[in-house]
């Protein structure tokens, strides 16, 4: 198994992620926990996550499990903010209830061009699964590479 380092924590990244991407409630799911490959996201419900059904919305559930992934890499490389969502492949396996939605994610992968992503996403309890997603990012390359 990989050893990762450590070169952002949860402080560190939520500052950054703040700063760069304003205060949309998504995009900066306070990160709770880092540890060498793994990180833990929690996006506060809002009633305007909901779809019809009174479920968090599919859309609602990929946007967290990007950003779990986003984190989970800038965590490990440091402010590299250039890294883009290449795939991202869900499995939906139960409806999301209303409520804080968890996302724990773990890297499988960290090479120079790419990182790859396993993300757990639920909201009433990590026993009961509403996502998995398979998250893959393409890493900036420099103009030297």
């Amino acid at each position: 198994m990989a050893k990762w380092a450590i070169k952002l924590g949860a402080d560190e990244l939520n500052v950054l992620m703040k700063r760069e991407f304003g205060g949309t409630s998504i995009s900066v799911a306070p990160v709770k926990s880092v540890e060498p490959g793994r990180i833990h996201v929690v996006a506060r419900f809002d009633p305007g996550m909901l779809r019809p059904g009174n479920l968090v919305a599919g859309p609602t559930l990929m946007s967290i499990a990007d950003t779990a992934a986003y984190t989970l890499i800038l965590a490990h490389v440091g402010p590299e903010l250039m890294a883009v969502t290449s795939t991202l492949t869900i499995n939906f396996l139960r409806g999301a209830k209303p409520g804080d939605i968890h996302a724990d994610a773990e890297l499988l992968s960290l090479g120079r061009r790419q990182a790859v992503c396993d993300v757990r996403i639920w909201t009433e309890s990590p026993d009961r699964l509403a996502a998995q997603a398979t998250v893959t990012y393409a890493r900036a390359v420099s103009a030297a590479e």
